[in-house]
């Protein structure tokens, strides 16, 4: 009887305790995931990957800040006077929350929002509107006044909030002024304040760099809010407020930090267990767009903060309807597969510009393997933090 594997990548949401502050994670992980080796009847094998949610890693950190925090934070780097926010993303839990300290810490704010849509796709009006109308979002302004006048209210899609009032609203209720205007060049703000909380995640960067060369007096990204603690806050040193999600309506979930011991722990716990060298990592949010609503689900600044050594890299792997259709197209079924395996056994180390590798996913292991474990874990309430990813480093070839 043939041994040939017949099953290739499997993806398993593995349940989990309730996971809280001060819980030791990377023992209920491996217990987790032995307990379900075994009532499932599946062994570990070398290169399977355990990966775990960040906010259950968060959680046991202890890693939160309340608005008061973000609060006393931003008037210390501020001044407390006129900051310019630029360029938030829309969303609820992901920055109504942050948006409440910050106005918290000010006397007014300028609110520049990108349009037709925010950094990860949510729409303000669509982009269809926006030609209708005769507008073009590369070079012009719109005050509040002049966007509902062309546009009126927009309703998200799928939350049904329109942000422009809601975030407005939110800040007045927080005891500061609002003025609201539409833009794309970050440039923009400093027409109405030289101190600017620049509130994109992946290009935060240019961003700040933009507003230094154009004369900004004060530049921050929300990489630099709640990097240090405040009062006794959790924080986080490499990326601040970015990666945090509501907890309750007076605190944030920071992403976590130093979580590298963490992975390093399951790992070896898993090898005393086993003896099976796994790979481990945290995810957040999978690195993919929504072709309906048109939004980019990575929200965090990356899509894993910790990870073990093996999970370094990009594939590298062989296309296998390339080598069928070109290099083997006259050969068919034991032969085929005899000259495909043969192939792949003896495939260069690094693939890079070989023509047998193209349409192969050209993107780093970790965003790969977290987009997967993000699309099985879900986001509401399959209760399992715990993803575990087997065959995801086989191919063709392994029995």
């Amino acid at each position: 009887m043939s041994n040939e594997r017949l099953v290739g990548t499997v993806s398993r949401g593995i349940r989990c305790p309730i996971i809280r502050e001060g819980d030791n994670l990377a023992q209920i992980v491996t217990e987790s995931v032995l307990a379900a080796s075994k009532s499932e009847g599946f062994s570990l094998r070398d290169k399977d990957v355990i990966a775990v949610t960040e906010s259950v890693v968060a959680r046991a950190q202890g890693n939160y800040a309340s608005v008061q925090n973000i609060a006393d934070d931003i008037y210390a780097k501020t001044g407390g006077e006129t900051l310019g926010v630029i360029f938030p993303i829309l969303s609820r839990n992901r920055f109504a929350i942050c948006l409440r300290g910050i106005a918290m810490g000010v006397k007014k704010i300028v609110l520049m929002l990108s349009y037709p849509s925010d950094e990860v796709g949510n729409e303000l009006v669509s982009i269809d509107k926006i030609d209708n109308a005769g507008i073009n979002p590369y070079s012009d302004v719109l005050t509040l006044e002049k966007y509902r006048e062309l546009f009126g209210v927009n309703k998200h899609e799928f939350t049904g909030v329109d942000y422009v009032e809601y975030y407005q609203n939110l800040i007045e209720e927080c005891g500061a002024q609002v003025e609201i205007i539409f833009a794309n060049h970050a440039k923009e703000i400093l027409k109405y304040t030289d101190t600017v909380l620049t509130c994109d995640i992946h290009t935060r960067a240019r961003t700040k760099r933009i507003l230094k060369a154009a004369g900004a007096r004060i530049v921050l990204g929300l990489d630099d809010v709640m990097n240090a603690p405040v009062d006794g806050s959790g924080y986080n040193e490499n990326y601040g407020l970015l990666g945090s999600n509501k907890s309750t309506e007076n605190t944030v979930k920071l992403f976590p930090h130093n979580a590298e011991p963490l992975v390093d722990d399951i790992q070896n716990r898993i090898y005393h267990h086993t003896g099976k060298k796994v790979e481990v990592m945290v995810y957040g949010d999978g690195a993919f767009k929504d072709p309906r609503g048109k939004i980019w689900e990575l929200a965090d600044p990356v899509v894993s903060p910790a990870h073990t050594a093996g999970l370094v890299g990009t594939p590298n792997e062989l296309k296998l309807k390339y080598l069928a259709d070109n290099d083997f197209k006259d050969l068919s079924g034991d032969a085929l597969k005899a000259a495909i395996s043969e192939s792949i056994k003896s495939k260069e180390s690094d693939l890079v510009g070989n023509m047998a590798s193209q349409g192969t996913t050209p993107r780093q292991l970790t965003d790969l393997i977290g987009s997967l474990c993000d699309l099985t874990s879900g986001s509401g309430d399959k209760g399992t933090p715990v993803v575990l990813v087997q065959g995801y480093f086989d191919n063709y070839t392994n029995e």
